[in-house]
């Protein structure tokens, strides 16, 4: 098969496409031949040598993909050679084929087609198991998501509009923010001219956020505590931010607040598939219904996997960057 090799840890001219082995399905595996893999901020980490995928693991990058079962290993039942479908993978995403346990494969949503079915695996699992599994979100509380025009943001905003949630968030332009309101936000923030903290106690007439998506870590950490309403959620998921902040733990206490970190790909197989199940069964729906849509920015070829991390790396994308294996 083919897939993306990283020559050594590097910029996104590191990256290649080379000719490597098939993967060979385990017990309670199979194997998809790839129609397409989306490109995750994680991606960019791997790359450099910062983010070692889990033990046993693929090498190859890639988070997500969509494509075509071809081969199943002992023991799956719920799937055959021939159907359609997207996964979460902990790697192995950009190649031509992969292998991934069964529980962590699910069906592409009904009017999805399927190469744009890779842009959902990973944010729809992110968001749900954060936002409502681990913070439980209820419906009318106040949902502050930063970065609400990159994928996890764009796939968040949706998800807590569609289940009542009222929705806030962060971007870094005017076209950004008129991104996120038509996709559902109540309020959008322009991070760069405006004090976050300040424009959410407005919008909420000093409540604050009930439940706050953080992917930028160490940078808003004291500000996300300032503006968590008494008993909020937050919920750090990245460290673009950096990874050292320090905690007014007597602020957290006031509120009777919670700081909880979490990361999807070093879970185990079992806890992903039950979040896999649960995504399937609770957001499928609704992306069905049209209630949530993938945003895709643009699709490059498996060969374009370069370009495509550079244009990420340039911030300028508004949700997922697609790369198929059809070229």
């Amino acid at each position: 098969m083919r897939a993306v090799t990283v020559s050594e840890p590097g910029g996104p001219e590191v990256l290649a496409l080379a000719e490597v082995p098939d993967p060979e399905p385990g017990p309670g595996e199979l194997v998809i031949d790839v129609a397409a893999t989306a490109v995750n901020r994680a991606d960019l980490l791997q790359r450099q040598g910062l983010y070692p995928p889990p033990p046993g693991a693929s090498e190859v990058i890639g988070l997500e993909c969509s494509g075509t079962v071809s081969a199943v290993g002992p023991g799956v039942e719920h799937w055959k050679v021939g159907d359609e479908v997207c996964a979460l993978l902990a790697g192995g995403g950009y190649a031509t084929r992969v292998c991934v346990p069964a529980g962590q494969v699910m069906p592409v949503p009904d009017g999805v087609d399927l190469v744009t079915a890779a842009a959902l695996p990973e944010v729809a699992c992110t968001v749900w198991s954060n936002v409502f599994m681990v913070a439980g979100l209820q419906p009318d509380e106040r949902f502050l998501v930063h970065g609400g025009a990159g994928g996890i943001g764009t796939f968040a905003i949706q998800l807590a509009s569609a289940l009542g949630a009222r929705v806030l968030t962060t971007a870094g332009s005017a076209e950004k923010l008129a991104i996120c309101t038509d996709l559902g936000a109540d309020v959008a923030i322009n991070y760069r001219e405006d004090d976050f903290v300040e424009a959410v106690r407005r919008a909420t007439d000093g409540h604050g956020a009930d439940v706050i998506l953080d992917n930028m870590g160490a940078s808003y950490l004291g500000r996300n505590v300032e503006v968590l309403a008494t008993e909020g959620r937050l919920v750090i998921i990245g460290m673009q931010g950096g990874t050292k902040g320090e905690l007014d733990i007597s602020a957290l206490l006031r509120k009777r607040g919670a700081v909880i970190a979490t990361a999807l790909r070093s879970r185990p197989a079992t806890e992903k598939a039950s979040i896999c199940a649960a995504v399937a069964e609770h957001v499928w729906p609704l992306v069905a219904e049209g209630r949530i849509r993938p945003v895709v920015h643009t699709t490059l070829p498996l060969s374009g996997a370069g370009d495509a991390h550079a244009l990420m790396e340039a911030g300028d994308n508004v949700g997922k960057i697609l790369l198929t294996t059809d070229a």
